[in-house]
């Protein structure tokens, strides 16, 4: 008897329509959305989002997850907004966010950037606010998430689109453990640096000289010199709420260097240690990376 065929399910696709008063934060929404592993598309006319879902199906788990920010600079392409919802909703797992504000914390960003309103045109800037708002009303009353951000400076906004719409279990910063060498220079990218040079050097010993801090020989020295257990310890313990921080702030980057005299021995194995320690945190996605290694 053969064996059934099992047909490999289609991976999970989500469509998030972003949309909201100019002004309350949308291009903030976008990156932070981007940082999340969304592709988001700015600006795109109503007419474009079947297309664009077409697209995104075509290139198979490439870009499950789609983010389009619709809003009134589309003009009278806009008008159309709510029948391509409607007709998307039918058939795609889709979800509207609208971001809003006070008419008072709108003048004030606009202001702020010194831009006139979209809609404003011979009028004033309230004006352009007033008609926005009155053509966006039953968008607003359609959406599935409302963010009021007329108090939210745009790292509060930013961590609030973390928490809502991160996919499960993903991690919230990406750290970079580097290891370099002095003589080659400082990491210009480095958040933070650590000196290794307070270890003994293994280039002054013939066996270990040719070799590099991933070998174990060389890594077994380092880490059971005198002092190494002690910092490698003693600074994963100190970057934890450190890296907590940058969580909270929406940084979601962070590249952790350590350096030696040639980036090759102490640093390397050093930068191995701490690696391995912070991906034992939860949170964290961690890679190491090594500069110089393999430059002498």
């Amino acid at each position: 008897m053969a064996d059934p065929i099992v047909e490999a399910s289609a991976p999970r696709r989500e469509l998030l329509l972003v949309t909201g008063m100019s002004g309350a934060g949308r291009s903030t929404v976008g990156n932070a959305l981007e940082d999340l592993g969304w592709y988001v598309v700015d600006n795109l006319p109503p007419q474009m989002l079947r297309p664009l879902v077409d697209l995104s199906r075509h290139t198979g788990d490439t870009i499950p997850r789609v983010a389009a920010v619709v809003d009134i600079r589309g003009g009278k392409l806009f008008a159309d907004v709510q029948q391509e919802l409607e007709s998307l909703r039918g058939t795609e797992e889709t979800r509207v966010l609208f971001l809003d504000a006070t008419d008072a914390a709108l003048v004030r960003r606009f202001e702020a950037v010194r831009r006139p309103h979209p809609l404003q045109g011979d009028g004033t800037l309230l004006d352009g606010i007033t008609a926005e708002r009155a053509r966006l009303a039953e968008l607003r009353e359609q959406s599935d998430t409302v963010i009021d951000t007329s108090e939210l400076n745009i790292h509060q906004l930013a961590t609030l689109v973390q928490e809502q719409f991160a996919e499960a279990g993903s991690p919230s910063i990406r750290v970079t453990v580097m290891s370099f060498g002095y003589k080659y220079g400082l990491p210009s990218d480095a958040d933070h640096v650590a000196d290794c040079r307070f270890l003994p050097n293994p280039f002054w010993i013939p066996e270990l000289k040719p070799l590099s801090g991933r070998d174990p020989q060389v890594s077994e020295f380092v880490l059971g010199l005198p002092g190494a257990g002690e910092f490698v310890e003693g600074y994963a313990a100190a970057l934890r709420p450190v890296l907590d921080g940058y969580g909270r702030e929406n940084k979601r980057h962070a590249t952790i260097a350590l350096g030696c005299t040639g980036g090759k021995h102490r640093s390397v194995a050093m930068a191995e240690e701490l690696g391995r320690r912070l991906s034992a945190l939860p949170g964290l996605a961690v890679s190491v990376k090594h500069r110089d290694l393999g430059r002498e």
